[in-house]
């Protein structure tokens, strides 16, 4: 069985390459964290007030080594979305292993973080579609969930064409605030 905490694995299609996120992507990553019509889209929900919006290469320099550290620490991954096209890194995936006393329990809880310009159904298709199946082995889950807010359209058209489907339940985070906008794929 692959332990991704001691061997990350990469996925790639004709279009993407998801691959652990390094220190030299702080560049190309300072383009996504940085861009204002990207932000609202991102998940901070149970992130300790971090809205994940970066405008100096030294703050994104610190969030990806507080990332590395959260994947030794096997608190989770973060993959790197790499451009075949553009040879650039055009967002992130984060992916844990959830256990709580809510609804998403046994759960792969997934972030994407992409820039505005990939902020497209087709493309998010592109992306998910590397990583969803890999996931419930991966993280050892019967189901995965991911945070779509209503503004974004393109990745809620995206989430449903790939089976997901949008939870009534709330995720309660650590500090009993309940969190909505969820939508998640159960494992076949």
């Amino acid at each position: 069985m692959i332990d991704v905490y001691m061997n990350c694995p990469t996925f790639e299609n004709e279009f993407y390459m998801l691959r652990k996120v390094e220190k030299e992507d702080a560049k190309d990553l300072l383009k996504v964290y940085s861009d204002s019509k990207a932000v609202p889209f991102f998940n901070s929900d149970n992130c300790g007030g971090d809205d994940f919006h970066y405008t100096t290469k030294d703050r994104m320099k610190e969030a990806i080594e507080y990332w590395l550290w959260e994947y030794n620490r096997q608190g989770f991954v973060r993959w790197a979305i790499i451009s075949k096209k553009t040879k650039e890194a055009i967002g992130t995936i984060e992916l844990f292993h959830r256990d709580a006393n809510d609804f998403f329990t046994n759960c792969g809880l997934l972030r994407m973080d992409i820039r505005s310009d990939y902020e497209i159904a087709s493309e998010i298709i592109k992306i998910l579609a590397l990583i969803i199946e890999p996931a419930y082995t991966l993280f050892h889950c019967d189901k995965i969930a991911t945070k779509a807010i209503a503004p974004a359209k393109e990745r809620i058209e995206a989430l449903k064409s790939l089976g997901f489907n949008l939870s009534k339940e709330k995720l309660i985070g650590h500090d009993e605030t309940e969190y909505g906008s969820y939508f998640f794929l159960s494992k076949n």
